[in-house]
């Protein structure tokens, strides 16, 4: 199914996609239908226990997170919430759906196991390592330079989740990408800002890290659900990237940060988003499917790419040279000698005058099924 195709059957859909709704995450997620969502990331309060202002060399205070938000009574109280929004989000997740948290050594550590006791399978951690941290200023402590991401799928037997790998290593220049990702936190024109010229979120994250995530784990049309929604970053890749978002959010002043941004986003073009398809996913062809829709007719000739080998097309889909016949796989192993043989890439046809492998023509009738 298209692009196009794939965001308008969602649309569709009772799902209140491409919508920031404010209010409490639990009670929103408990309104969405069970295995609705493809993937979700969330971004929860890290429970930093900050017990007094932080101050530069130079006596500045540091602006550092110390909203209501952000603070729990007891850990006993952040292990309940933690609980409660990840049962919400098991609910709505699709059973090969997937779910991104990011924290730091403050919460991460007590997220991950309590995703464990409730079922979900965790798939990778990444790393991920600012380029550009923010200083130790008291000096007692190593410098804290990275977050901690979790990757899990709903239970231990999901099959089918998404992971764009054929994708991501292509874009890593055909290297297998790492567990560990390097990115700048969200400073410059990317910080928003309040009327008082402040940050309009204290832990806004770069649309590089959501971009790579969005792009590995799931598909154009994909819904991805974000519970702690902020200033929208998830909403703002989502929506470039051709995947609907739903965006939940208790804070109305961060809501309307959010929408604004959001209202500025332009998607890509359709033709940008498709992914590399893994050969394991594509559908299964078979060469007697070119014979039956006319592709390469009965009696035609195939030869290798340097014109040695040649083998006739019969009509029910096999080849046929000196009285041996078989499938385009046996005939090309038999023609040279060998143990086994691509024959999907081995045999070609004449078309206009040039060499065509056979896998192309297969290529078009999967593009058509496609479409």
């Amino acid at each position: 199914m298209s692009v196009k195709r794939r965001r308008e059957a969602v649309s569709s859909s009772p799902l209140p996609v491409d919508t920031i709704l404010l209010g409490d995450c639990v009670a929103h997620m408990g309104n969405l239908p069970p295995a609705s969502v493809d993937i979700v990331f969330a971004d929860p309060p890290y429970n930093l226990q900050l017990s007094q202002d932080l101050h530069r060399p130079d006596a500045s205070k540091v602006d550092a997170v110390d909203d209501d938000w952000d603070r729990f009574s007891s850990f006993e109280a952040y292990d309940a919430f933690t609980r409660a929004w990840l049962l919400a989000c098991r609910r709505v997740l699709k059973p090969q759906g997937t779910l991104w948290v990011i924290g730091s050594y403050h919460n991460i550590f007590r997220v991950g196991a309590m995703m464990q006791d409730l079922g979900f399978w965790i798939l990778n951690d990444v790393v991920w390592r600012k380029t550009n941290p923010m200083p130790n200023f008291r000096g007692r402590r190593l410098q804290n330079a990275h977050e901690t991401m979790i990757w899990a799928s709903r239970d231990q037997n999901a099959r089918g989740y998404t992971f764009n790998y054929e994708a991501s290593k292509a874009g890593n220049e055909d290297l297998q990408l790492r567990s560990d990702w390097l990115f700048p936190i969200c400073t410059g024109g990317e910080r928003l800002k309040n009327a008082e010229g402040r940050k309009a979120h204290p832990t806004q994250k770069p649309e590089a890290l959501l971009h790579r995530i969005l792009s590995i784990a799931s598909k154009p049309g994909d819904v991805v659900l974000d519970p702690f929604f902020g200033s929208g970053t998830t909403g703002a890749v989502a929506k470039r990237l051709g995947r609907h978002f739903i965006g939940l959010e208790r804070d109305p002043a961060y809501a309307e940060v959010a929408a604004a941004r959001l209202a500025a986003v332009e998607a890509a073009p359709d033709e940008a988003l498709e992914p590399a398809i893994a050969k394991r996913d594509e559908p299964r062809i078979a060469f007697a499917c070119l014979v039956e829709a006319g592709l390469i007719a009965p009696g035609t000739r195939l030869s290798d790419a340097k014109g040695r080998h040649h083998a006739l097309v019969k009509a029910d889909g096999n080849l046929t040279v000196d009285g041996f016949t078989g499938s385009i796989h046996r005939v090309g192993a038999h023609v040279q000698g060998a143990a086994a043989c691509n024959g999907w890439t081995f045999w070609h046809v004449n078309r206009a005058g040039k060499l065509c492998p056979i896998d192309d023509i297969r290529g078009e009738i999967r593009r058509a099924a496609a479409a």
